[in-house]
């Protein structure tokens, strides 16, 4: 199957909430052969693992990380095309007065060259990158 979808920190790391939203987990299962993430979403999730002290809940996190990992999850970098287009993006929305997150830049611009829709629960963080389609699936 073809990718179709980029999902954020926010999406992937809901199925290790304590009370996770079903219609994530549902779309997760059911595009589960279409999705990817980024490398910088990788960096996300392994920072927020490595912050926990040991505990029960670091371990059901790295289990889940080590899950991914063997599901062969695409991990995809933030390459020369992606960094261009991010640069071109930031320097637009510069001369409008906003400034995007850094990371949710590198997002943006990984999605946007590999033609892929980002999964975001927080749309207002991509909002302002052109050419960019977005869902929410909560």
């Amino acid at each position: 199957m073809k990718l179709k979808y980029l999902v954020d920190t926010n999406v992937l790391s809901e199925v290790v909430r304590p009370y996770p939203n079903p219609q994530i987990l549902t779309k997760l299962r059911e595009h589960q052969d279409e999705i990817a993430t980024a490398a910088v979403v990788w960096h996300e999730l392994q920072v927020g693992c490595q912050r926990l002290p040991p505990s029960r809940k670091r371990d059901k996190i790295e289990e889940y990380l080590l899950e991914l990992q063997t599901s062969n999850l695409p991990i995809l970098a933030y390459t020369k095309e992606a960094a261009e287009w991010h640069a071109q993006e930031r320097t637009r929305l510069s001369r409008l007065g906003k400034t995007p997150p850094f990371l949710d830049g590198q997002i943006a611009a990984i999605a946007k060259v590999n033609d892929l829709i980002v999964v975001t629960a927080n749309l207002s963080d991509y909002q302002w990158f052109e050419e960019l389609h977005l869902e929410d699936w909560r």
